[in-house]
């Protein structure tokens, strides 16, 4: 029996990635970072391969991901294959905080909804600045406070395992995590969301089919795994009103 840690253990298990902002976030950092054919973009924390084969397949760039987990790359070379993009699509297991690329080799870099899960921003922000070629831009779509001061308790339930013990940020964190890398020109674009928006997102990003697979998998785990029936009840207790406080923002810099 799999031993799951976290909520994304059971979303590389069933092949699932949840971004905030969907494609519409999505479409934002193409046009901030300029992305287009002839591009090579590196997709950090790629998931199940959504954005990268999303990229390659409609604008006809190349595209490198990577993430820390196995299981989520598995999830992206079989996108890739069934999407028909598998040569303009390379993935790889890497953690985010040591990318094993050489300086400057992207025209750009973009990290959606996994930096705020990571302890140790600025590694992370200098990596992906150190991978971009000098001109090139490096672009996040991050939850973001909107509405502070924060309840404390919500910050202790974000920083539990639930979430790999990280923690969103407010506009001004993230712009400060931005030019900590010695990105300039730097470009912020604020959002607020709801729960409705968010599920419309979700659907449009998967479609009804590919979302009754990723469902019937969730439901045979379900009865399968005490280890999931708890992360479950975990991931329930967060607050409804969460999102009144946490929004997303759209973060781009040049090198």
């Amino acid at each position: 029996m799999e031993d799951y840690k976290s909520i994304f253990d059971i979303q590389a298990e069933v092949g699932l990635t949840k971004q905030i902002g969907g494609l519409k976030a999505t479409e934002e950092l193409v046009e901030l970072c300029h992305i287009g054919r002839g591009k090579y973009v590196l997709d950090v924390g790629c998931g199940v391969g959504l954005t990268a084969c999303y990229l390659a397949k409609t604008y006809g760039c190349r595209v490198g991901g990577v993430d820390i987990r196995k299981k989520m790359i598995d999830w992206s070379n079989e996108r890739a294959r069934r999407e028909g993009v598998e040569d303009r699509v390379e993935f790889r297991v890497s953690d985010a905080q040591d990318l094993p690329f050489e300086d400057d080799l992207f025209d750009v870099v973009i990290c959606e909804s996994v930096v705020a899960l990571v302890q140790d921003k600025q590694r992370v922000l200098n990596e992906l600045a150190r991978v971009t070629k000098p001109e090139g831009y490096v672009g996040l779509n991050e939850s973001t406070w909107i509405k502070t001061p924060v309840p404390t308790e919500w910050v202790e339930l974000l920083a539990s395992d639930l979430s790999d013990r990280g923690q969103p940020l407010t506009s001004d964190g993230w712009v400060g995590l931005l030019e900590g890398a010695g990105l300039r020109d730097i470009v912020t674009r604020i959002h607020e969301t709801n729960a409705r928006s968010e599920s419309s997102n979700f659907l449009k990003r998967y479609g009804w089919g590919e979302l009754l697979r990723i469902l019937s998998r969730s439901l045979s785990l379900y009865f399968r795994s005490p280890a999931y029936r708890n992360i479950a009840k975990e991931a329930a207790s967060v607050p409804k009103n969460l999102l009144e406080y946490m929004g997303y923002g759209i973060y781009v810099g040049r090198k």
